[in-house]
């Protein structure tokens, strides 16, 4: 039986992954996989970059717009779901692509979930009425001091990542940290990471000119669509946090776009900062072309 391969892309937003995935899905005549938990969601497309119609026209895409802002649905939820379809894609063909900037989304894929003891789930109802009352730094001085190593390399602007972490600090006493890594999964297919990345300089001049694209293209116009909605998880997010700011008089809606800008960079740093703790990820230039990308491919892994 011959290898099955995942060919997963990442690198930091706007650094130019959706082509390359489809450039590579074309030449191994195969599907995309999407794991990018903000693209998931139906009710948001512009702010956050879903491929353009002719791009999914292109290239079969999975877990694009696949669910509402109003559905629970969890990074187990994808692991299973996405486990799910690879073994049916499989069947197709030897290589599928996955791209996304999501890592703990990528991770659930390419190593599984960490496992947690079960808690009690009105410790989850206290952190969102706290969430609510007092705002997330609330939470985020909370997971400082309950679990300072986890604090350091979390996303502290997410507030799902902030009350998941602290209901198992809270209700296990031991840091969310102790749990991680515990569990090896073994997968019935091999991946291969390959990474785009540039100068500091370039990727935030990308980030700049996309969020002016956004804007362009409506982004105020979709976020006034659901402010009404604002409270909920999947709105927790670059882009639509900052305008939410406008909306309710707290900003300009120049220094509300200053600050989408500035935390979408400040996201990437982040994204970088965990791929590259992968040491077997193939780096590449943004500007490095798709048959050089392919040939280093097919020397390193023979396929």
């Amino acid at each position: 039986m011959a290898d099955k391969w995942l060919i997963s892309i990442v690198g930091p937003t706007g650094i130019g992954k959706t082509s390359l995935a489809i450039k590579l899905a074309q030449h191994f005549e195969t599907e995309i996989i999407s794991a990018d938990s903000r693209q998931f969601f139906k009710e948001m497309a512009i702010g956050t970059a879903v491929p353009s119609r002719e791009e999914l026209e292109t290239i079969k895409h999975h877990f694009i717009q696949n669910i509402s802002i109003f559905d629970e649905y969890s990074v187990g939820d994808f692991e299973r779901d996405a486990i799910a379809l690879l073994h049916e894609l499989f069947k197709k063909s030897n290589i599928v692509i996955m791209v996304g900037g999501s890592g703990l989304y990528i991770d659930a894929i390419t190593k599984g979930l960490d496992k947690f003891p079960e808690v009690d789930p009105n410790i989850r109802v206290q952190l969102n009425k706290l969430l609510k009352d007092q705002g997330i730094s609330v939470l985020q001085e909370k997971l400082s001091v309950l679990d300072p190593t986890y604090f350091n390399k979390v996303d502290t602007e997410n507030p799902h990542r902030l009350i998941r972490a602290l209901e198992i600090c809270m209700g296990t006493g031991k840091p969310f940290s102790s749990f991680l890594h515990q569990n090896k999964v073994v997968r019935d297919f091999k991946t291969i990471s390959i990474g785009i990345d540039a100068e500091r300089h370039i990727i935030y001049d990308r980030i700049n000119q996309r969020v002016d694209l956004m804007v362009e293209a409506g982004l105020v116009d979709e976020v006034r669509s659901l402010e009404p909605q604002k409270a909920l998880n999947a709105l927790q997010t670059v882009g639509y946090r900052e305008l939410f700011k406008y909306f309710e008089g707290d900003w300009t809606l120049d220094f509300a776009i200053s600050e989408i800008k500035k935390n979408t960079r400040r996201f990437a740093k982040r994204q970088l900062t965990w791929f590259k703790k992968n040491e077997q990820t193939i780096w590449v230039d943004y500007l490095e072309d798709i048959d050089s990308i392919v040939d280093k491919i097919k020397q390193k892994f023979k396929i």
